[in-house]
């Protein structure tokens, strides 16, 4: 009989401990950032810009096969224009990092962070969450799509809200023909 309460005290105590100091946070999988991507596009009056920017880290949280939050960290300092060559890409990439955009000296790194996730579809969820630029953080909504081990997002970011008041005019007045829009696209393709 003492041995059987003994074990009993023994299983509950392991038990506790495991419950204790185990939380459920879901499967964390790791984004492969050499073969995922992150494009931006910028609009002006006049046409409009492309290029790249690197993730830095990032994952994705599931729950079985449900999305249930995620978090990436982007290096600012990787912020790249794609349809530029010679000295007008590397002007538009140097203003880009400059303080008049998103001064990658004292910023350089963006922070994006799900808050809430909510199926949408079939392989889609609505996302909000947390993004961070130049120190200043509001929220953001947009779609995900999940497929296997891959996943990709379109997420449309006002640049005023963040401080990146060049060309702005949300800003400045009469800019006509110089006015940079304050709207611009990020389109992400993830692999995990």
């Amino acid at each position: 009989m003492k041995s059987i309460i003994k074990t009993l005290a023994l299983v509950t105590l392991v038990v506790f401990f495991t419950l204790s100091f185990t939380t459920i946070d879901g499967d964390k999988k790791e984004i492969k950032i050499e073969n995922s991507k992150v494009v931006w596009k910028g609009y002006k009056v006049t046409g409009s810009h492309e290029g790249t920017i690197a993730i830095k880290t990032g994952s994705l949280t599931f729950e079985a096969d449900k999305l249930i939050g995620g978090e990436f960290e982007i290096d600012m300092t990787t912020i790249s224009a794609t349809d530029l060559e010679g000295n007008w890409k590397s002007k538009l990439d140097g203003h880009l990092k400059s303080d008049d955009f998103f001064g990658v000296e004292t910023f350089p790194t963006a922070i994006l962070v799900f808050t809430s996730v909510e199926a949408s579809g079939k392989n889609a969820y609505k996302v909000t969450g947390d993004l961070t630029i130049k120190g200043k953080t509001n929220p953001v909504v947009f779609t995900i799509s999940v497929y296997g081990n891959k996943a990709n997002a379109s997420i449309k970011i006002d640049r005023s809200k963040y401080d990146v008041r060049y060309g702005s005019t949300s800003f400045f007045d009469n800019l006509q023909d110089k006015a940079i829009y304050d709207e611009f696209d990020l389109v992400t393709d993830l692999e995990f």
